[in-house]
This record gives structure tokens, C-alpha cells and sequence, in this order.
């Protein structure tokens, strides 16, 4: 019998990535964020979630997408990274995917840029790819490591 995963899926664009839900701490609505001077530009900022000090990474950014069209607002995915709570701000939130291995393929060859770089690969759903999120990677907030150049 194949093992299952359970995910916590969102959406940036019209792409749904998803992340193993035992690393997101909670799912929240758009939070005022405090901007960081001369922070790498993936970093949106600093938010106050109850008390606590948390950075908000904009996956947009980080995948070189569009930004976020006017007069809308992100929402938070909070997860656990081996620097304490992060936040990925996202378009909307999915729902909660459950999936087998069976379904698990490596990134697609023809999947470039920005994407293929903090996915561990893709879950092959009725619809759709859920992109599964290697959350280390795409919380990483140095300029080298978001260009990929080695200093």
C-alpha cells in the first residue's frame, strides 16, 4: 500500500504549490508588514504575530513572478524552518491535499526558471500539478542565493 502525505496547498499565479503539513505552523489572513531597509528583495518585512517577530518572504518575488496586482493583499502561510517561524506570503490559500507517493514525479524538464529551483518535484493531481515546495530553499533571503551566483 503507498504511504500518503498530506499538504497544505496555495496558489501564486495560476501555479498551486503545496507544503508538508506537519512544517506549517498556521494559515492567516494579510498581516501589516514593517518593510526591512536595505533587506534582499525577497524579504517583504517584519510582521507581529501575536508577539512574535516573523519574516515574511514573498514567493512572487522569489520566483520571479508578476507582482501582486494593485490593491491586493497576500496571505501567510506560516511554517516551522530551522530559523524559526517563517512567513511565505501567497496569493490565496487551497485546501489541505492528501496524496501518495505514486503520484510524486522529479521537476518536469520543461518546467524553467525560478520554480524549478525550490521544488522538490511535482504531485500529478486530476487537474492540475501541485509543485511541492522545498521550503529551506525558498525561504533562503540572500541575493546569491535567490540569483544562484556564488560570491
Amino acid at each position: 500500500m503507498a504511504q500518503t502525505h498530506q499538504f497544505c496547498t496555495f496558489y501564486l499565479d495560476k501555479l498551486m504549490f503545496g507544503v508538508e503539513l506537519e512544517k506549517v505552523q498556521e494559515v492567516i489572513r494579510y498581516l501589516e508588514i514593517t518593510e526591512i531597509p536595505l533587506a534582499s528583495r525577497v524579504v517583504s518585512g517584519l510582521m507581529n504575530l501575536r508577539g512574535q517577530i516573523v519574516t515574511g518572504i514573498d514567493l512572487r518575488r522569489r520566483l520571479d513572478l508578476a507582482d501582486r496586482p494593485e490593491g491586493t493583499h497576500p496571505m501567510n502561510v506560516v511554517i516551522r524552518s530551522a530559523d524559526g517561524a517563517v512567513s511565505l506570503l501567497v496569493d490565496y490559500i487551497g485546501d489541505v491535499m492528501e496524496v501518495t507517493d505514486e503520484s510524486f514525479e522529479r521537476p518536469p524538464e520543461t518546467l524553467q526558471g525560478r520554480v524549478r529551483e525550490v521544488i522538490l518535484g511535482v504531485h500529478k493531481l486530476e487537474k492540475q500539478l501541485m509543485h511541492v515546495l522545498n521550503t529551506e530553499t525558498a525561504c533562503e533571503t540572500a541575493e546569491t542565493a535567490a540569483s544562484g551566483v556564488t560570491p
